[in-house]
């Protein structure tokens, strides 16, 4: 049986793991840590806004396995916050063992712990990868026919230090773990570097989470009750809006994020802010007590991002490469769980192909998950758009995709685009 090698389990790389078994490879799946998913640990946030539509098409393509899992673990449904319609917030201390248990069903080979380090190919062609174990065992070596590095683009602490404010002990967790290794780099394709509308690299990772029980009993239930929490900020407390320019999620960075605290929850108290200096948010009436959970220095910073993708077409097929495809930030400025989900679905989906023998196809721009690999592809190639984030949920690709007639909630419509596309069911029949 065929093989595809996909390093990298966070959204993307889980998607691309499933994708490729539906198409009927076998599949090998390397992560650096102790659990899948990535920052989707501390995320959950789904469906707001062209999300949603995005989520839709992907279900009715074949490949939305892991957005239906994601509304089996929601704590709230249909949640609105500044900017933001028809939420949903998943536990994130649910989601993780879900997926992994999906994975698992699916007959994916997890390596956990495993961190790819090094790579072996003949000419534009991977071979094999090479991983070490955080035991320090003998080393893993896995052949493939087709490869997806679905690596992410944040760390190691290094570029934390250089790029943002440090190492602030985040869901990443480099000092553990090490840092991740971009096979499509180590096979010479030059990494994309992604930066601020400042022109200073890389971007902030959008949000921190707070520990519920040290907030106030009345915000803790309010949370609980509505998913929602917004306090205002005294203008002396306000980080001021230079700070939203930092954040990597764009979608978020309006002026009601600056003049409140906006609360979320999913499971934690996620806290709408790239860092909140903590001796500020203390002053703040029912943050008294307030405790970061992730990062552990989110009074501080956040974890740094972008600052290694890759270049590749609109089959998400790594240029130079004639096997490897690219998932997640990997693939570009896409921000986002359910941009992830996207892109990695159809990167594994097409090292199936490539393993096959058959032919990588590409998403059709009618529809919103086609588009956006498309649109960001093309935005990327000049200087300015290395300085924006795209997502479905907000910013500029969201706005490109109400203008462009794509974005709906009308199941229906959605529906018949899918259908009239011939991609119905696209990534649910097994090529082999």
């Amino acid at each position: 049986m065929a093989k595809v090698v996909v390093v990298g389990g966070g959204w993307a790389g889980c998607g691309a793991a499933l994708a490729a078994r539906k198409a009927g490879c076998e599949v090998e799946l390397f992560e650096r840590t102790d659990m899948l998913l990535g920052t989707g640990l501390v995320g959950g946030i789904m469906r707001n806004n062209g999300r949603f539509t995005a989520t839709e098409e992907m279900i009715l393509l074949g490949g939305g396995d892991l957005f239906q899992i994601a509304d089996q673990q929601a704590r709230h449904k249909n949640v609105e916050f500044p900017g933001h319609k028809h939420a949903i917030l998943y536990d994130v201390a649910t989601i993780e063992p879900a997926v992994r248990q999906a994975l698992q069903r699916a007959g994916v080979k997890l390596y956990m712990q495993t961190r790819v380090k090094d790579i072996e190919q003949k000419g534009d062609t991977l071979i094999r990868v090479a991983a070490d174990t955080y035991r320090g065992e003998k080393d893993i070596v896995a052949s493939g026919e087709a490869f997806v590095d679905a690596a992410g683009t944040a760390g190691p602490m290094g570029n934390c230090t250089k790029y943002g404010n440090g190492c602030v002990m985040c869901i990443y967790r480099c000092p553990t773990f090490g840092p991740r290794l971009s096979i499509g780099a180590r096979a010479g394709v030059d990494e994309i570097i992604g930066t601020k509308p400042d022109g200073s690299i890389g971007a902030m990772s959008g949000s921190c989470k707070l520990h519920k029980d040290s907030l106030s009993k009345e915000i803790s239930a309010q949370l609980d009750r509505t998913g929602v929490v917004i306090v205002p900020v005294p203008e002396k407390l306000q980080k001021g809006s230079a700070a939203l320019g930092q954040k990597a999620c764009q979608q978020y960075a309006l002026r009601e994020f600056n003049e409140n605290i906006i609360l979320l929850d999913t499971g934690h108290a996620k806290l709408m802010s790239a860092y909140y200096p903590l001796d500020m948010l203390r002053q703040v009436p029912g943050f008294e007590n307030a405790r970061f959970e992730d990062p552990y220095a989110g009074g501080i910073g956040n974890s740094m991002r972008y600052i290694g993708m890759l270049p590749r077409d609109n089959s998400l097929k790594v240029d130079g490469l004639r096997n490897v495809f690219a998932g997640g930030e990997k693939a570009g400025l896409l921000v986002g769980h359910t941009e992830a989900i996207v892109t990695g679905t159809l990167a594994g989906h097409n090292a199936a192909r490539v393993a096959l023998g058959q032919t990588p196809i590409e998403l059709p721009v009618s529809l919103a998950v086609g588009d956006a690999i498309a649109f960001v592809r093309k935005s990327m190639q000049d200087k300015q758009g290395l300085t924006q984030k795209y997502t479905f949920s907000g910013s500029v690709y969201f706005e490109h995709m109400k203008e462009a007639g794509l974005y709906t909630t009308d199941a229906a419509a959605i529906k018949k685009r899918v259908s009239e596309s011939g991609m119905e069911n696209v990534f649910a029949i097994p090529l082999a």
